[in-house]
């Protein structure tokens, strides 16, 4: 199969990598000017992984997806849109794309397979490919299973067996909305995670866990979805990545913010917590762990005392 993929940071360059690896030509697109681009083109490598010889490299999108028969995006969600606009203009309707990506739109709310349905019309199929995993485990050798859903079960099938390797297992997602929503929650929840490792209160994970994925299943049933959906492999099987892994950009974000120390980059999980909160006014489900979080990141609330009210809420059943 040919496989393009669009993004060239940490994800996108392991999924050309990985495309390889699966036995598919691959090419890794990157935006005209993009140093991350030019760095890979130049030496075939970055802090994560080395391309073999056989990935090419383009800042030409249409070329891009002129030759692929699988794109694959790996951008930050809130670029989703724009890109999508671009893609817009070019020949798609025998194109697959899968989005390997985790997010929600802020200001809409909208799940990213609907923000790139909108902007390309009827016509190419759109699949997600999510679950737990780090870059850094998959190049040691190191397998895990992961989750590939999309609009129709054919879709996910074909997805699904054109990537499965003895490195990622895959297993068929029949909840797409479920999925969607999850694999972005998630992220929230490894912010708090980060947070309670930052204040030493790391025990408090277990709780974090448990009232995580009720408030999240509460959220995708009223959303239309399978509330079980929170429970499998894009939510609850990616916690152990997120919310525990030395890796997990969100966990150490959240750390990083109690300690007052820097981030490199604004991690996703405070974008989706935003959106987050949106969703649970629209729909007027109770989101007490995100909505603390996003009190935290984005009003910049006091950590220690929003998580002590958190954690010391009222008596209540279970």
């Amino acid at each position: 199969m040919r496989v393009s993929i669009l993004g060239c940071g940490r994800w996108g360059s392991f999924h050309a990598w990985y495309a390889h690896r699966a036995g598919h030509e691959a090419v890794l697109w990157g935006r005209p000017g993009s140093r991350r681009l030019e760095e890979l083109a130049r030496t075939r490598r970055n802090e994560y992984l080395a391309l073999p010889e056989a990935v090419d490299f383009t800042d030409d999108l249409a070329a891009a997806v002129a030759r692929a028969e699988t794109v694959i995006i790996s951008v930050p969600s809130q670029a989703l849109r724009s890109l999508g606009q671009k893609l817009a203009s070019l020949p798609l309707s025998r194109k697959a794309f899968i989005l390997c990506m985790k997010g929600l739109e802020i200001g809409t709310g909208e799940r990213l397979s609907r923000v790139l349905r909108q902007e390309i019309g009827p016509g190419p199929g759109i699949a997600v490919w999510v679950g737990p995993g780090h870059v850094q485990d998959f190049v040691a050798g190191i397998p895990n299973c992961m989750v590939m859903a999309a609009e129709d079960e054919a879709l996910t099938e074909k997805t699904a067996a054109a990537f499965s390797t003895p490195l990622i297992r895959f297993y068929y997602g029949r909840d797409l909305l479920g999925a969607e929503i999850g694999a972005a929650a998630k992220n929230v929840i490894g912010l708090a995670a980060g947070m309670l490792d930052g204040l030493r209160f790391s025990s408090l994970k277990g709780a974090l866990m448990a009232r995580g994925t009720a408030e999240l299943s509460r959220l995708v049933g009223a959303l239309g979805g399978d509330p079980a959906t929170i429970y499998g492999l894009s939510h609850l099987g990616d916690y152990e990545a997120t919310l525990f892994s030395p890796y997990s950009n969100n966990r150490r974000y959240g750390e990083n913010l109690v300690l007052g120390r820097p981030s490199p980059k604004l991690a996703e999980g405070v974008y989706t917590a935003e959106a987050l909160v949106a969703l649970s006014e629209r729909t007027g489900v109770e989101l007490p762990i995100c909505r603390t979080v996003y009190e935290i990141v984005c009003r910049r609330r006091d950590p220690a005392s929003e998580l002590e009210r958190l954690f010391l809420r009222p008596a209540k059943s279970e």
